[in-house]
């Protein structure tokens, strides 16, 4: 299966809060469920063989 780099950028560019685990826009200051500002960046996906 082919993933095209503009796909891939777009499915990793996000960020997950700390706290409840939920996947927010890679703009958000806080979570959009819980309001906490403890954001990460979405970890890059594991290339599978």
């Amino acid at each position: 299966m082919v993933i095209f780099p503009e796909t891939k950028e777009r499915r990793i560019k996000k960020k997950v809060c700390r706290k409840c685990k939920t996947v927010n826009p890679w703009t958000a200051k806080k979570c959009r469920k819980c309001g906490s500002t403890y954001l990460r960046p979405k970890k890059a996906e594991k290339k599978v063989k």
